[in-house]
């Protein structure tokens, strides 16, 4: 079967747009092409919702095109009944003949299924075409599906000298601003793209932060903390109930509104235990933001995917050390004077 890469490329494009919106599903874009022009796309916009392949084939204005066309999609079509019926069902039902997939899904209830009704069908299909894009684009699904855990990206800011804050005793000491107005955008950019962001005991107490989108467009994520002994006062902003927030920690709290108490053993494999919890909560990524010994916990378990380490030239020459990678850097960006470094474990 002849096809054609940019119209993966195209599929790749589209479902990034949803970046923000469809976990824990992944993001999928679909695109109908008929006599070498496109002639319906689509992609998944929101959870819950029509996936891409529906999305597309509805966007058709001359539905009779749909058996002489071609679809791609970057991630196989579903073969189960969810939120939304089988996409497979319906690309058969809509006799299109040929269909190009990116890669196939790693969820056990579809994994080669969606693929199996099309050819039972007598679609031609081709898988693998640009897969290793494909994996990227949806490597939090794919780690959720494959390793049983959210993936993990571990973020910080750390001045030149290798510091993520001064030393501070308690709240009424304002936090070293590190990050300038563009990394900060970035920032909130990666808490829209995951779907938890997850700090320190001591993160809290000292920043009461809100751990919310407001530099970038997209939804925010869902905020996770460890309490262990209760200790974070009821009117700090992780507590105001705006945000769907889980806190891990030994004490008895009832649950409230957007607010859940999760108790675990502390005296062992807390990180393992937070992570499980997580996991099955659905939560297929989760941004670690701090503090410097939460991440240092994450970093010397091997318990992480990518970190994302910003470099300020600042120097203080004393104060919180910053934690440390040994690895050698993916990628190095500069904004206005500040380093990003992009690690994958």
């Amino acid at each position: 079967m002849v096809f054609d890469i940019k119209y993966m490329q195209r599929c790749l494009q589209l479902a990034e747009y949803a970046s923000s919106f469809v976990a824990p599903n992944p993001m999928v874009g679909a695109v109908l092409v008929c006599n070498d022009m496109i002639i319906g796309e689509g992609f998944h916009q929101h959870y819950g919702e029509p996936h891409a392949e529906p999305n597309a084939i509805n966007s058709v204005s001359d539905k009779s095109l749909l058996s002489e066309a071609s679809l791609y999609v970057n991630l196989e079509p579903c073969s189960y009944y969810g939120k939304t019926p089988p996409c497979a069902d319906l690309i058969v039902r809509s006799k299109i003949p040929r269909v190009i997939i990116g890669t196939l899904d790693p969820n056990p209830k579809v994994a080669g299924k969606g693929v199996e009704i099309l050819r039972n069908a007598g679609i031609e299909v081709i898988v693998g075409v640009m897969e290793d894009e494909c994996r990227e684009l949806n490597k939090r699904f794919f780690i959720f599906q494959e390793q049983k855990r959210p993936y993990i990206l571990l973020k910080w800011a750390q001045t030149f000298d290798g510091f993520i804050d001064k030393k501070r005793k308690n709240s009424n000491e304002l936090p070293l601003i590190i990050s300038n107005s563009i990394t900060k955008q970035l920032t909130h950019k990666m808490r829209a793209e995951n779907q938890a962001i997850l700090v320190g005991t001591k993160t809290v107490i000292l920043d009461n932060p809100s751990l919310t989108v407001r530099n970038w467009s997209g939804k925010s994520p869902i905020r996770i903390t460890i309490d262990r002994h209760g200790i974070i006062p009821a009117n700090y902003n992780l507590l105001d109930s705006k945000v769907a927030t889980i806190i891990f920690t030994e004490k008895q709290k009832s649950n409230q509104q957007h607010l859940e108490f999760v108790n675990i053993g502390f005296q062992n494999d807390t990180l393992k235990s937070i992570v499980s919890e997580i996991y099955a909560r659905n939560i297929n990524s989760v941004m670690v933001e701090g503090g410097a010994k939460l991440i240092n916990c994450f970093i010397d378990a091997g318990l992480w995917d990518e970190a994302n380490v910003e470099i300020s030239p600042k120097e203080i020459h004393n104060g919180v050390a910053a934690p440390i990678i040994t690895t050698q850097a993916f990628s190095e960006k500069t904004f206005d004077g500040h380093k990003w470094l992009l690690y994958k474990r």
